[in-house]
């Protein structure tokens, strides 16, 4: 039945996308995050319905007359030319035929980041893709969260077969990086309803990260928190809300629990920690031998550890994020995935500042906030784990750079319409008096009293 149910949803949307390619980009998300096909036991589960939704929106993209227009900014030019140079690192990979699979797979979420890009405009479209990437991710939290509860902690949290977040330590962080967007759809919504279920799914979604007894994710929720706390719109009752729920939550956690989290400081007596670090050297030592393009996807193998990791038998996934890009794309990787995240952020704090002053903006406001405490989350937690190519945080990438776009757009207008020939009568000429007081509503550093 749930095939039959998933099947006629995703393939009864194939008209509706090809008038309208926006919708393709939403199917797509909820296809590529949840996973709802994995949790189909018919011939649903295999089937490549990401695929279905790919193509459908490719040629509706072509054919629609919708507003179309991909921005030129610092993160998409920096984001196009790590996806180039990971074509590179393939070509010279140490196993290019085992690099494949991977490489297609990463390569799929790359163009749909940019078909995003050059799709979706507007606030409503931008609100819409948050919406559907948060609760495609807390789907799973929520299910994590009342396992934990039944449990009472004593068994691990695991994510959807077959996807990034299978690992419970991944699931972890993907769980980690949905409660600020959670708490940004709370700030959005009026309805009383919405935020109760909002309000109860972060507590879940919290419940389900302690749940997946993840070290890393400990880690990357605790510098989470005070992050959120320093971006919240008031620091008092959010200081107190988290100095409440917190001790609850870990006090309802079961004494294994806590000894797992303690063993964070004797790490150099930890199996699974030294295994680590092992991998991490591994990724140096491959780096220093093919300093520009690494060994390409896919070089944990015996052939690999052998030759560079100084106890070869004990073989382990990269386990960072960072060591994962320089280990597979050399030195020349890396630096193009820290700019990437770099110009992220920039762009966010970009927001933050322009848009500080205008309750209009708001909304882009409090988004670009929470976006940035997702990505400390992202930041933190994804130097223990090997989610480079996670696709959630190309998204919120996207989101804000789409954000950004609508901001200077609306930015734009209002100059506009504050440069009007009724304002040139009542405030001056464009360039003199009246503008100056139309960007002083945009930036109050420009207020002319203040200049003057």
């Amino acid at each position: 039945m749930r095939d039959i149910v998933l099947a006629a949803i995703v393939l009864g949307s194939v008209p509706f996308i090809l008038r309208r390619p926006v919708i393709g980009i939403y199917m797509w998300v909820w296809v590529s995050v949840m996973n709802p096909h994995k949790m189909t036991y018919g011939f649903a589960h295999d089937f490549s319905f990401a695929q279905v939704v790919a193509i459908a929106t490719l040629v509706g993209m072509v054919f629609s007359r919708e507003p179309k227009r991909l921005p030129v900014t610092a993160v998409t030019v920096t984001l196009l030319l790590m996806t180039l140079w990971m074509n590179v690192s393939t070509f010279f990979a140490i196993d290019t035929e085992a690099s494949l699979p991977m490489w297609e797979r990463v390569m799929k979420i790359m163009l749909m980041t940019f078909v995003m890009l050059y799709i979706v405009h507007g606030k409503r479209q931008i609100q819409a893709l948050v919406w559907i990437v948060t609760l495609s991710v807390t789907f799973f939290g929520i299910k994590g969260g009342v396992f934990t509860l039944r449990g009472g902690g004593q068994s691990l949290v695991w994510g959807p077969e077959g996807s990034f977040i299978e690992d419970n330590n991944s699931l972890a962080l993907a769980t980690i990086m949905t409660i600020p967007l959670l708490y940004y759809l709370y700030q959005q919504t009026t309805n009383r309803w919405v935020r109760r279920g909002l309000l109860v799914s972060m507590l879940f979604c919290g419940l389900s990260v302690l749940g997946s007894y993840s070290r890393g994710g400990f880690l990357a929720i605790g510098a989470m928190i005070v992050f959120l706390w320093s971006k919240s719109r008031s620091r008092i009752v959010t200081g107190f809300v988290l100095l409440t729920l917190v001790p609850v939550a870990i006090g309802f956690m079961p004494e294994k629990w806590e000894e797992r989290m303690w063993s964070i400081q004797t790490y150099d007596q930890d199996a699974s920690s030294m295994g680590r670090i092992n991998a991490w050297k591994m990724t140096v030592n491959l780096a220093n031998d093919r300093p520009l393009v690494g060994g390409g996807f896919e070089i944990y193998t015996d052939a690999v550890f052998n030759r560079y990791a100084p106890i070869p038998e004990d073989l382990h996934a990269a386990h960072s994020i960072y060591f994962q890009m320089l280990g597979e794309h050399g030195y020349v990787g890396l630096l193009l995935f820290l700019l990437v995240w770099w110009f992220t952020w920039r762009d966010a704090s970009w927001i933050i500042r322009l848009a500080r002053d205008r309750k209009d903006l708001q909304w882009a406001l409090d988004l670009a906030r929470m976006i940035q405490v997702s990505l400390v989350g992202y930041a933190v937690g994804g130097a223990f784990l090997s989610m480079s190519y996670y696709d959630v945080p190309y998204y919120l990438l996207g989101v804000l750079v789409l954000t950004r776009v609508q901001v200077e757009s609306d930015l734009k207008r209002l100059d506009q319409e504050e440069d009007s020939p009724e304002d040139l009568q009542a405030g001056g000429a464009g360039t003199g008096e009246g503008a100056a007081v139309a960007r002083s509503r945009i930036d109050p550093r420009m207020d002319p009293k203040r200049l003057g």
